[in-house]
């Protein structure tokens, strides 16, 4: 197939870019960027690789985010091609990171090229932030870069992260923000004892049980016009591998908040702390903080966003907060009015990973149609 974008995509696919590994993709990039150019600057870090690359100066910048790395494939044999050869079925695009998001990532670059071609003189400033540990500890890729653009006073005006947002066809939803995660990981202590005599030992589960139904029942928010509810889950309770015959001395207890801009990450540890205190717990907790939320409202972006999308496909858009985390939290520390605009996620981190290899020429007319309105 002729199709530069899906030449791309490919090329990038044979790339075995476990996350945080890039594998070379970002060599790719930066030739396609850098023959077009584009000033590149590679700042990377033990075995992350990252880049930023800008093209202009005078006016707003527009950015355009994503990340190199994918999730590890799992079982081989579960595939029906294998997962780093990309293959074509009935006009869907197979391999890992084919949706999430190196297709994104393909679709971005060459509408830069087509942009370019066309408009070598818009004002303004475009420009792309690419790393490849957004799939893991996010702590040496988006959090470095972002570093280095705040020290320099440089301001990012619009970002476009090609997150999958899609859910049933191509530009359905557009993410203009993400919740909040904060994770908790608790300790509560008892005394350690014979199950003979229960009397002599102080049993961390039972002494528990009472918390956790009230944790699990606390109404934390009702949300917004923008976030649904905040939300706590359960994810993990265990007790130090011993005999039967013996009342465990720790249990533990992990649980995550989705949490919406009603609140903030200090009051959930006040409610928390002051939950354990009110069921007299001894205890430890460790917490980790993955993002405070980040909401872009009706804005310049989000507007040049739906009226691409109807230009380009026909359909009406609407913006959502739901899912999971992304590369999104940092960038918003800048200021920038951001969305997430992707592929469909149905397949992502799955087996048999796919795109649509119609919906993927479309996302990079979307892509280059958010330039015009945005840089012309």
């Amino acid at each position: 197939m002729n199709c530069p974008i899906i030449k791309l995509t490919k090329d990038l696919i044979k790339r075995k870019s476990i996350t945080p590994c890039d594998k070379g993709c970002q060599e790719l990039l930066i030739k396609r960027l850098d023959k077009i150019g584009f000033n590149i600057e590679q700042t990377n870090y033990d075995n992350t690789s990252n880049f930023l690359a800008y093209r202009g100066s005078i006016g707003k910048t527009l950015a355009f985010s994503g990340h190199t790395d994918v999730a590890p494939a799992g079982n081989y044999n579960s595939w029906n091609t294998p997962p780093f050869t990309p293959t074509i079925i009935n006009k869907h695009l197979y391999g890992r990171g084919a949706a999430d998001m190196k297709g994104s990532i393909a679709a971005m670059i060459i509408a830069a090229e087509r942009f370019i071609k066309k408009n070598n003189n818009y004002k303004g400033k475009l420009a792309f932030i690419i790393t490849s540990d957004e799939e893991s500890k996010t702590v040496k890729g988006v959090v470095k870069l972002l570093k280095i653009i705040m020290n320099r006073n440089e301001h990012i005006d619009y970002c476009v992260i090609g997150e999958p947002s899609s859910q049933t066809k191509l530009g359905d939803i557009i993410k203009n923000g993400r919740r909040g995660s904060i994770t908790a990981n608790l300790t509560i202590f008892g005394v350690q004892g014979h199950v003979a005599y229960p009397h002599l030992a102080k049993n961390p589960i039972h002494n528990t049980i009472t918390f956790l139904q009230n944790l699990i029942n606390t109404k934390w928010d009702n949300g917004n016009k923008y976030f649904p509810p905040t939300t706590m889950q359960i994810v993990n309770i265990y007790t130090p591998k011993t005999a039967n015959n013996i009342i465990p001395g720790e249990l533990f207890i992990q649980f995550n908040l989705r949490f919406s801009n009603e609140l903030n990450d200090q009051t959930i540890r006040n409610t928390i702390t002051n939950m354990l205190a009110q069921h007299n717990i001894k205890y430890k907790i460790k917490w980790s903080l993955s993002g405070q939320p980040f909401l872009t409202k009706q804005s310049k972006l989000v507007t040049a966003t739906l009226e691409a999308i109807q230009k380009i496909t026909g359909n009406k858009a609407k913006l959502s907060t739901d899912g999971g985390t992304s590369d999104g939290r940092f960038i918003a520390q800048t200021g920038a009015q951001i969305i997430e605009l992707g592929p469909i996620n149905k397949t992502i981190h799955a087996v048999n990973e796919c795109v649509n290899i119609n919906d993927l020429k479309q996302l990079s007319l979307i892509y280059e149609q958010i330039m015009k309105l945005l840089l012309l």
